[in-house]
């Protein structure tokens, strides 16, 4: 009997100086990688995450999050999320399709009766970047209200006359006018602000306490300053009103509170298995082309493996956030200055969690 106790806590021993070295290995890799464009320790600098089965194995910050300040990042810290807010306007249109307010296969002048087009162009076509609306962030004009607030009526005025790129369904063209026209919706049959639906039925719902709409007013704890870098240093970012990007890339979180985020949606917290998988799912164009986006996800894959992956870029920050559901990996990255990019080292942080998880 003593010898078996023995071998088994031989083999405990064994098993747990293996997974050290497992982790320790692995952590070694993933520091090299950031470190590659993160490596300035004095200016601002990037907090990354792994999570393995819904847990993090992996935090780490890189820089400051306030450089007049000299204080450093911490994964407390709150980001603007730029794009990847999509996936919050994508799962909300979700939310208010099963109580029965809205089809994504809807025309929009079922909700919007004088938007150009709007008898040809459906939610479903919003969702998925192939309305052929004009994107509002490729628009000459852009400057002259980018610093002012708009109401979702006034930015939908302000492109909804452009000349249409493509008739709905002709092709894939990522759109951030589209998920504006979103957010509106979600407004127009909630009867709650964007704002308000948002943070009362996903933020608290979930627990994403240290989540929100930005704001440059609000005293926000542990906010990560935004900056860029020209020839002679970095600068404070370039001011824009929240109220311009709106439902396609006004948001604010933290790693912790974008891991409840993703963890949420793997047990059907918000929208059932059916609308979760028409989030997840690759559609068609016209001609019948597949093509890889979702409703607010790029649907790719690494090393043939299925992910869900998106970024965001907004004035003094960028976001990477890439989860493979096969091996429930979820990596995500932010940056406070949109000189550096976690697009590309999230990506690889993804492949070689999932190698190295392959080979284990």
């Amino acid at each position: 009997m003593g010898k078996i106790k023995h071998l088994v806590l031989l083999l405990f021993i064994v098993t747990n100086l293996s997974n050290t070295v497992f982790a320790q290995n692995i952590y070694e890799k993933i520091d090299k990688l950031i470190q590659t464009e993160f490596n300035d320790k004095n200016g601002p600098g990037g907090v990354f995450m792994v999570a393995k089965n819904g847990k993090p194995i992996y935090q780490k910050t890189f820089g400051k999050a306030n450089m007049e300040l000299d204080v450093s990042l911490t994964n407390e810290y709150v980001f603007q999320l730029g794009s990847m807010t999509k996936q919050f306007t994508a799962i909300a249109i979700l939310m208010l399709e099963e109580q029965g307010k809205l089809n994504t296969n809807d025309i929009i002048s079922k909700y919007i009766p004088d938007y150009p087009s709007g008898n040809k162009i459906t939610i479903h076509h919003l969702l998925t970047h192939t309305s052929g609306i004009k994107d509002f962030t490729k628009m000459k004009s852009l400057r002259e209200v980018s610093q002012k607030e708009m109401t979702p009526k006034m930015m939908i005025d302000f492109f909804k006359n452009e000349p249409v790129e493509f008739e709905p369904g002709e092709r894939f063209d990522y759109n951030n006018s589209g998920y504006v026209l979103l957010g509106y919706l979600i407004e127009l049959v909630s009867g709650e602000s964007y704002k308000d639906y948002i943070e009362k039925y996903i933020f608290q719902k979930i627990g994403m306490n240290q989540s929100g709409y930005a704001s440059d007013r609000q005293i926000i704890y542990k906010r990560a300053y935004g900056y860029q870098r020209k020839e002679k240093g970095y600068i404070n970012k370039t001011i824009i009103n929240f109220s311009i990007p709106f439902s396609s890339g006004s948001l604010m979180s933290t790693t912790n509170d974008m891991l409840k985020w993703q963890n949420s949606l793997n047990q059907y917290v918000l929208v059932n298995p059916e609308s979760t998988k028409k989030a997840f799912s690759k559609y068609k164009l016209n001609n019948g082309d597949e093509f890889t986006y979702g409703y607010g996800w790029h649907i790719k894959e690494i090393n043939g493996k299925p992910t869900r992956e998106h970024g965001g870029s907004i004035f003094g920050f960028k976001t990477m956030g890439v989860y493979i559901p096969s091996e429930d990996i979820y990596v995500i990255g932010f940056s406070n200055c949109d000189c550096n990019s976690p697009t590309k080292i999230v990506q690889d942080i993804a492949k070689l969690t999932l190698e190295a998880y392959s080979k284990k």
